[in-house]
């Protein structure tokens, strides 16, 4: 006599087709911080250490500063790593339709293969210098995958927030209004926009010191200018612009100019 107890979906019985699982990994954004990985927030931490996937951005043949970072709280694990080796770093400029047309389909390829994860159900943390929605290469995947899978953005320290921080120099007082300047933008679009803002903080340094330089003297604040390099990492550098020799200048670093606002 057939038994007449209850039935469950785990039990297909009778020829039932099992189900099918629809679940998709999580996309996560995981802003590392600006360098010491002191500044990781335990949220950070705990994506990272549970993801089955670790991507990061890099140059060709050299690990990304944010999965350097990682060191700190991740044991070597190639088994989870996904680089991205970028096709260009400063080869090209970014205006320029090679390098445009080059990082479209390096994102494109990118997204390609994290939705592959994704869609497999495995999670995808993608490490991120500072923070993801702050001139982040994350933002070209999230652009991508966003309307596909859940996603997560874990904030960071900023890269600007940690160097004013280990400069000691209070970037806004009062109603100051704060500008970001990547120093990409030509001259003199960097000589207007100084002149009509209180504070600054200025990006992506490299070969444009001299410019930046420049644009700073025309608009009349290279006085109160600080140059910041590689803050809150190892060698970090901080000193007066007007007092640095050189037009030399790494790839983390940047311009500060702190706001004289209100004071009571």
């Amino acid at each position: 006599m057939a038994s007449g107890g209850p039935r469950f979906p785990e039990d297909p019985g009778a020829g039932a087709a099992k189900p099918v699982s629809t679940a998709t990994g999580t996309l996560y954004g995981v802003g590392m911080g600006p360098g010491d990985p002191d500044y990781l927030t335990v949220r950070a931490v705990r994506v990272l250490e549970r993801a089955p996937v670790l991507v990061h951005f890099c140059k060709k043949g050299r690990r990304g500063n944010a999965r350097t970072i990682a060191d700190a709280v991740l044991a070597p694990d190639a088994a989870r790593e996904l680089p991205l080796a970028y096709p260009y770093t400063t080869e090209l400029h970014p205006d320029h339709p090679d390098y445009v047309v080059a990082l479209s389909a390096f994102y494109d390829d990118a997204a390609g293969r994290l939705a592959d994860h994704l869609g497999a159900g495995r999670d995808v943390a993608i490490l991120s210098e500072g923070d993801p929605f702050f001139y982040g290469s994350f933002m070209h995947l999230w652009r991508r995958l966003k309307d596909r899978f859940p996603v997560e953005v874990v904030p960071g320290v900023t890269g600007m927030s940690g160097c004013w921080t280990r400069a000691g120099t209070p970037i806004t007082w009062g109603d100051d209004v704060l500008t970001v300047l990547p120093a990409t933008l030509p001259a003199a679009d960097l000589a207007a926009r100084l002149a009509h803002t209180d504070a600054a903080v200025i990006m992506k340094l490299g070969r444009h010191l001299p410019k930046v330089r420049a644009a700073l003297e025309e608009a009349g604040l290279l006085g109160r200018a600080v140059y910041v390099e590689r803050g809150t990492m190892a060698g970090e550098r901080v000193v007066a612009l007007a007092d640095k020799p050189d037009d030399a200048a790494p790839y983390f670093s940047m311009v500060l100019v702190p706001g004289e606002g209100r004071r009571p």
